[in-house]
């Protein structure tokens, strides 16, 4: 359960933005996608791998 505590006088929408940003850091709604469907083991090291090779070849063009 998050809990969002909200300050006397602190505005709603401000209070809303922390709740919003609290739930996107536990990632719930990324494993509630990713049980949508079940993806084979295989599958899922091939995509992790292909994620990663990305990542790398992005930090190369940096330096």
């Amino acid at each position: 359960m998050i809990i969002v505590p909200v300050k006397e006088g602190e505005n709603i929408e401000r209070a809303l933005k922390k709740f919003k940003r609290k739930f996107e850091k536990t990632g719930i709604m990324r494993e509630l996608r990713a049980r949508q469907a079940y993806v084979k083991p295989s599958i899922a090291r091939r995509e992790q791998i292909k994620r990663a090779i990305y990542i790398q070849k992005l930090q190369q063009q940096e330096e």
